[in-house]
């Protein structure tokens, strides 16, 4: 695991470079896979180098607490946008209810805008924070979170994850803390999943898996969402 962090490491400042950009951006939430990744991109391009962006949305408090706890404890830098009033006024403007799936999938997406506009704004390059785990499973918001220029993490299952947080001196407890994308009050990966990271794992890494009920779950997810990771269709004449 060792050899692989430095080569995901010289390949990050390798994309930069090529870029002509000065460095990368990515949501910082407090979890384990952007907490990976900005310590990845503090060995790779130094502090100057790296641009955390916390962005709170009607979000738990705790997640932001754990995301200044990853900053201060890697030195990482970072800024806080708050898009709360954003996504009230965006609320409003549509004028009608909308369901707890469509709320989350628009705060993943106003937090892409966000590092979009503020990385444009500083030569950096936006980095995904999708894991092999969540990206096989879509797992993710379609331009959200899987909108960005670099996707570092897309070849590591979650245990992967894991391991290289131990390596990288991520604190004790953003590693075990329960995974969630924070968009949801109460929200966790597993719950939403209906099964657990091991045995996703376990089944991604070699086909093999005890729960046949779990392993339907995973299939027709890997299926449904097999629009998410292909390019957009284009008709030609």
């Amino acid at each position: 695991m060792h050899n692989t962090i430095i080569q995901c490491e010289k390949w990050l400042s390798d994309e930069v470079s090529k870029a002509g950009a000065k460095g990368i951006i990515l949501g910082l939430s407090g979890g384990i896979d952007s907490s990976v990744l900005a310590a990845l991109g503090r060995e790779a391009l130094g502090h100057d180098g790296v641009l955390g962006v916390i962005m709170p949305c009607h979000s738990n408090p705790d997640d932001e607490n754990d995301a200044k706890l990853l900053a201060g404890t890697l030195d990482v830098e970072f800024t806080r946008v708050d898009l709360s009033p954003v996504y009230d006024s965006m609320c409003q403007a549509l004028g009608r209810e909308i369901s707890p799936l469509v709320s989350s999938n628009m705060k993943a997406r106003l937090r892409m805008v966000t590092l979009y506009a503020l990385g444009q704004s500083k030569g950096l390059l936006v980095c995904g924070t999708s894991n092999r785990s969540e990206y096989e499973t879509g797992y993710f918001t379609k331009y959200g979170d899987s909108g960005s220029d670099l996707m570092p993490l897309v070849s590591f299952l979650k245990r992967d994850i894991r391991a290289m947080a131990k390596i990288l001196g991520v604190p004790e407890k953003i590693i075990t803390k329960a995974p969630s994308a924070g968009l949801v009050d109460g929200q966790t990966d597993e719950g939403d999943m209906g099964f657990t990271y091991d045995v996703l794992d376990e089944y991604l890494a070699s086909g093999k898996i005890d729960s046949q009920s779990a392993k339907e779950r995973i299939d027709v997810m890997r299926r449904r969402s097999e629009h998410k990771r292909k390019p957009i269709p284009i008709f030609r004449p």
